[in-house]
């Protein structure tokens, strides 16, 4: 029988997200592809750091123990990597060397694997690259662009928390677009008009579900083992407040879902309250925020809607 992904949370993960490829890369930009393959031939056996994602992905593959049969996990991590398979060998060693529940990759020597998102049936990609996550988005798939952040992978931590932004992350930019066009009496104003009307769907709105899904899980093996203290956690963190408030619960509340907290801000900056919350990863759609909250947790722009369509694309960066 084929290995079915349909009911699983699958990730698709660049190697630039989950390890620090920065001397990998400095060695492709200063001396070339040539330079960069010896490179890695002599340090094959050298694992690359940490990388920012790497407690989030660590974390959550860590679940798959809250299923019995290890070989029907409610996780599959798979890496989607710009190497060739021969240069992408030592991505490989380094997910052994630090124990990572992940068996399966794609390699495609210099070129994005991220068309083949749909297909592996992916409700997130991470990258470090800019350009790839900028095509993945504008091809109308999920994913989010791993930002320069401080991280700690505190061993003793066996949690997991998630936060996220709501417009334009888990809902689409509509109300943001009449914020940007009009803003922000016009934005309460249509939002107390549509109160229990649902918003269209955001980039990651099914990745939430699916995380949503693993904490009913959760809640069916706490009930049979009393003593297991939860570790998902999913946060709200938005720039809404009252009254805009009530139709993003409802709308979380129509799709099936409803986050462990809620953030609504209204203006204060995030930084603050993630300072406290400590998420393992952090997703909004505007960089200006990220800029303050990636020197605290790990960030992730997601370059969808009207505040990311003036953006400029970043040039490619090699070994993702």
């Amino acid at each position: 029988m084929p290995y079915d992904l349909d009911n699983r949370l699958v990730i698709g993960v660049a190697s630039s997200a989950v390890f620090d490829l920065t001397d990998s890369d400095a060695v492709f930009k200063r001396d070339g592809e040539e330079a960069y393959r010896k490179f890695q031939a002599q340090n094959l056996n050298t694992p690359l750091p940490k990388g920012i994602a790497f407690p989030f992905i660590k974390r959550l593959l860590s679940l798959n123990d809250l299923r019995p049969d290890p070989e029907d996990p409610l996780v599959e991590v798979i890496l989607l990597s710009r190497n060739d398979p021969d240069t992408g060998l030592r991505v490989m060693k380094t997910i052994e060397h630090y124990g990572l529940g992940i068996t399966r990759a794609i390699f495609m020597q210099g070129k994005s694997p991220y068309e083949y998102i749909p297909s592996l049936n992916i409700s997130l990609f991470l990258s470090g690259n800019k350009s790839d996550v900028d095509e993945a988005i504008k091809s109308g798939y999920p994913a989010g662009h791993v930002l320069d952040s401080k991280f700690d992978d505190d061993e003793e931590d066996k949690a997991l928390r998630i936060a996220f932004d709501f417009d334009g992350v888990l809902a689409s930019d509509e109300s943001e677009s009449i914020m940007q066009a009009s803003g922000l009496s016009d934005f309460h104003a249509h939002e107390v008009a549509n109160v229990m009307n649902t918003h269209s769907p955001g980039p990651l709105q099914e990745f939430l579900i699916r995380v949503s899904k693993i904490q009913s899980i959760e809640e069916e093996f706490k009930k049979l083992n009393p003593d297991y203290e939860n570790r998902l956690r999913v946060s709200l963190v938005t720039a809404r407040n009252a009254p805009s408030h009530e139709r993003a619960l409802n709308t979380l509340k129509n799709w099936g879902v409803m986050t462990n907290d809620a953030f609504f801000l209204g203006g204060i900056a995030k930084k603050h309250v993630l300072g406290v919350l400590k998420p393992h990863i952090f997703f909004d759609d505007q960089s200006a925020h990220l800029e303050l909250t990636s020197s605290l947790v790990p960030s992730v722009h997601i370059p969808f809607g009207i505040t990311n369509k003036e953006a400029l694309k970043a040039p490619e960066q090699p070994g993702a």
